[in-house]
């Protein structure tokens, strides 16, 4: 049996990821312009010098923590959407839940939050979201979209709209819980939104009778 690495370098291995995960919660409690360095050293137990050591500044922490801690779920959903075999309206079926489900347990609520209330101080923190989250999750809902209007499977419309129409009510429930749940209002069911919302979907995109455009 190999031996692991010693202790000390198991330790200086796992410093990235103890730092983003006191990052996310600082952020997700202070946001960004009230987060300080200090704070998300003691909390990850490191010396404020030891956090340089890997992030030379807190817009480094927050792509740090998008990537570690929002971006694999992104990519999750992605690959699913990507995988899936049937027609649209099945698809749909899949999306729909995979969403609720993520965004029940993920931190995307709360950073997403606080990109768009300090996203005006700090454009960088909202580029980074739009470029790494948003563009990709459009991009691949919006092309799916398009293939399926082809098979003419979705009624006439522009694809990306249709994509922000699907993610849209998930968004505003997220926001809701992130800003009024936490003085008193109930939150959404996510689980009844993606199911009420399947039924909209499917009556408002959905053609009755699909056939192939290149065939008519």
């Amino acid at each position: 049996m190999q031996p692991g690495p010693p202790k000390f370098q198991r330790r200086k291995d796992d410093r990235p990821g103890e730092i983003v995960t006191a990052a996310l919660a600082v952020f997700s409690e202070k946001g960004f312009a009230a987060a300080k360095l200090d704070e998300i050293a003691r909390r990850a137990g490191v010396s404020k010098g030891a956090l340089y050591l890997y992030y030379e500044t807190k817009e480094d922490i927050f792509h740090a923590v998008v990537k570690t801690a929002v971006a694999p779920n992104v990519e999750m959903v992605k690959a699913r959407l990507e995988a899936f075999p049937g027609p649209f309206g099945g698809l749909l079926e899949i999306f729909l839940p995979t969403i609720a489900g993520v965004l029940s347990v993920s931190p995307v609520a709360s950073i997403g939050k606080m990109v768009i209330s300090e996203g005006r101080n700090f454009p960088e923190l909202a580029r980074y979201w739009h470029d790494e989250l948003v563009t990709p999750m459009i991009g691949i809902v919006s092309g799916l979209i398009g293939r399926a209007q082809d098979r003419g499977e979705v009624r006439p419309g522009d694809p990306k709209l249709y994509a922000i129409e699907i993610i849209s009510p998930f968004l505003m429930a997220l926001l809701w819980r992130e800003t009024f749940v936490p003085v008193g209002a109930e939150p959404f069911d996510l689980n009844a939104l993606a199911a009420q919302h399947l039924g909209v979907l499917k009556g408002g995109m959905l053609t009755s009778n699909p056939t192939a455009r290149s065939a008519s």
